[in-house]
């Protein structure tokens, strides 16, 4: 089997920065599970996209190294960035069907503007864990589908050595670490061993629980955001309730085909 294969870098404007990822492009049917899996492990990107077309858009999937996700924001980024470029896609907005629902890819100009879920977070009590873990006592933890601690400062974020065997033993995806940001609204990073991914470079899964928290707390529907990974990452958002919009840029690093 012969697939077509695309490395691109998300929620940025240049390359070698952003989160890179894979996007493998389906023909006819979905391979086996393990083989899917299996080309996302060799790849050993945080997470590689699976496409494949039908009658009016396309199924879409996710797999870190380890294990498929319900939801990723970077490779979706990724996966529109490849069928306008490279598969002159009609029209403006790409329709995705995935196991987190109906999304949307709308291409505005150069950005790529995804529609997501909300998952707004809840407060929560701050597992011993998650302390020991960031080894920094937040002023603020929350959850939805990871767990999200709260700083008061960029440079608190931006200084964290986390302890990747402790927060692996938490019972969330990944863990979230937040805080306003000086020249954006808030910084971020993000954390997800118990998936394979030491530190994400930039999430935009990540985002559907940070806007809405955002949004609420600052008094704004429009956010800029910023992910201070060592790679880094610019996403720009909106929030809609139930929706968020998460809008960022993307660039091609390479194309070839995966022979399995």
């Amino acid at each position: 089997m012969k697939i077509s294969y695309f490395h691109v870098d998300a929620f940025t404007r240049r390359p070698f920065a952003g989160n890179p990822a894979g996007v493998c492009m389906l023909k006819d049917t979905w391979p086996p599970d393990e083989l899917l899996q299996g080309i996302a492990s060799e790849n050993n990107l945080s997470e590689t996209a699976f496409v494949l077309p039908y009658t009016g858009g396309y199924h879409l999937r996710w797999f870190t190294p380890k294990v498929e996700v319900d939801l990723c924001g970077h490779a979706t980024l990724a996966a529109a960035f490849v069928l306008f470029n490279y598969f002159d896609h009609a029209g403006e907005v790409i329709q995705f069907a995935s196991r987190s629902g109906p999304l949307a890819v709308e291409r505005q100009g150069d950005m790529l503007v995804l529609d997501f879920p909300s998952r707004p977070l809840q407060p929560c009590v701050a597992p011993d864990t998650l302390i020991h873990g960031l080894g920094r006592m937040p002023i603020e933890v929350l959850r939805a589908r990871d767990c999200c601690a709260v700083f008061a400062t960029p440079e608190e974020v931006a200084n964290l050595q986390p302890d990747l065997a402790q927060l692996n033993d938490l019972d969330c995806l990944g863990v979230i670490v937040t805080a306003p940001g000086r020249d954006v609204d808030f910084v971020s990073r993000f954390f997800a061993p118990r998936v394979g991914i030491a530190e994400d470079p930039v999430t935009g899964s990540a985002h559907c629980s940070l806007v809405p928290y955002w949004s609420q707390r600052l008094g704004k529907r429009y956010l800029t955001a910023r992910q201070l990974s060592a790679r880094g990452g610019e996403l720009f958002c909106e929030d809609l309730g139930e929706r968020v919009k998460i809008g960022g840029y993307a660039v091609a690093y390479l194309r070839g085909e995966i022979e399995v």
